[in-house]
């Protein structure tokens, strides 16, 4: 380690399920890395929806992972086990499987990417955990392709943000529901095709008016429930479904009769379980495709806020009375 590593670290723990006061500051030992893996000094961490259900109890950590909340982070690396030794000094930004709510986090060496000279750590910290989930789940499992039509679901959330840039950028029309007008105004200034008010308008019919009937060529879906049967509605033949979260609930009815007639492909995935090589194979990738564009500054986190790293409790309060459009990052 540097020299001038200290031996314990100010870290944000869940001290029991519940509110967002249930997350409190903490003196923690500063954490050693392994084979493969390297030592961050964070200067930022992004805040997620998986934080908020680990916070309420929903959510454990995998095993391994750390125990502390956090999915993202971004600093200098300060440290490294056998293996990883080489990025000792340069900023990267990083996927980890917890841990990132602390002054010093953990990271496997192949979910670091390098941050590009001019983009803030705050920014760099926005980027894996969504970037990731929508280019696995939108790209990859739902095989989205220039000149298609993706409906995506919470338009202005982090992943909403997150969908619509990467559409931009490969040419899929993004279509994306929001619950305001302003909401709607908000994705549509960042590139949406079309943008959706959910509490005044049906977004099946208003979907299918918008592709002359068609459908959309693929769904992320964040919400579950009641939505699948109305998703499946929205798409074309042939259309892929794809579920990464379930905030109206695990269960829903749907009609098989209407999945074979159509060819549908229903299919979902969580990252944060899987395993550091499948992690790492999809950095490498995101490396490959993605990554230029970070580089020349076309893609950028849309960011909502910033929070002191122990004003966590705040930061969750913000994500969870859902005012935010784009990311909201604690920085220590």
């Amino acid at each position: 380690m540097y020299s001038d590593t200290p031996a314990t670290m100010v870290a944000i723990e869940i001290q029991q399920p519940g509110g967002p006061e249930a997350l409190v500051a903490a003196e923690r030992p500063v954490p050693r890395p392994g084979e493969g893996e390297v030592l961050v000094k964070v200067a930022a961490a992004g805040v997620n929806r998986p934080d908020v259900l680990q916070r309420r109890g929903f959510y454990p950590p995998p095993p391994g992972a750390s125990d502390l909340p956090g999915l993202e982070i971004a600093g200098e690396v300060v440290a490294a086990g056998e293996g990883a030794t080489h990025l000792i000094g340069t900023a990267v930004c990083a996927l980890v499987a917890g841990g990132g709510y602390a002054e010093y986090a953990i990271a496997p060496a192949g979910t670091c990417l390098p941050v590009p000279v001019g983009l803030p750590l705050a920014e760099a910290a926005a980027l894996p955990e969504t970037l990731f989930t929508v280019w696995h789940n939108l790209f990859e499992r739902g095989g989205a392709v220039e000149g298609e039509w993706a409906l995506v679901h919470g338009g202005t959330s982090g992943i909403g943000t997150t969908a619509i840039a990467l559409c931009r950028l490969f040419g899929v029309k993004a279509v994306v529901t929001c619950g305001s007008d302003a909401k709607c105004a908000a994705a549509l200034e960042l590139g949406a095709a079309a943008a959706i008010d959910y509490a005044t308008q049906d977004f099946v019919a208003e979907l299918r008016q918008l592709t002359s009937g068609r459908g959309a060529d693929v769904v992320l879906d964040m919400v579950g429930g009641d939505y699948l049967p109305r998703n499946l509605q929205c798409l074309a033949e042939d259309g892929r479904h794809v579920s990464i979260a379930t905030q109206r609930g695990v269960t829903a009815e749907l009609n098989i009769m209407e999945v074979m007639r159509r060819r549908l492909h229903l299919t979902g995935s969580t990252l944060r379980p899987r395993t550091t090589e499948f992690k790492s194979a999809l950095a490498e990738e995101i490396r490959r495709e993605v990554w230029p564009f970070v580089g020349t500054g076309q893609l950028r986190p849309v960011m909502d806020r910033t929070f002191p790293l122990r004003d966590a409790a705040a930061a969750h309060a913000r994500m969870e009375a859902g005012e935010h459009v784009g990311k909201i990052v604690l920085v220590t």
